[in-house]
């Protein structure tokens, strides 16, 4: 924190990589920090666009598992995206991700012919 700007407001000391970012906040959006190591972010694995945004794209599949419901089966990927580490992979729906990635997955044959797919995954 740089300095404190009228009554309600806060100037904050923010990296040069998001030199974007207007430096002033409104006490409300402000909360006491406790230190934590694992709190440490390394901008250097995110790319940031002209608007000061990025978009996270899959990298590998590396689960797969179905669902029965009463009436219908669902199908999910575990999914790994750009710069996150496996542990922080998400539960995706594996129709919407079918729509939106299909060079994830495999058109017709092998499954290790698809990109970022992990033959053996299926549950």
């Amino acid at each position: 924190m740089l300095r404190r700007v009228g009554e309600v407001a806060y100037e904050l000391d923010l990296p040069s990589s998001i030199s974007g970012v207007h430096p002033v906040f409104h006490m409300s959006m402000l909360r006491r920090y406790h230190a934590n190591l694992s709190h440490v972010l390394d901008f250097s694995t995110i790319q940031l666009d002209e608007s000061l945004g990025y978009k996270e794209e899959p990298v590998a599949i590396i689960d797969r598992q179905d669902r029965q419901l009463r009436s219908k089966r669902i199908f999910a990927i575990k999914v790994q995206w750009t710069g996150q580490p496996i542990k922080e992979a998400t539960w995706e729906s594996e129709e919407d991700m079918q729509s939106r990635y299909p060079h994830l997955f495999p058109s017709s044959g092998s499954e290790a012919d698809a990109p970022g797919y992990l033959s053996g995954a299926h549950s």
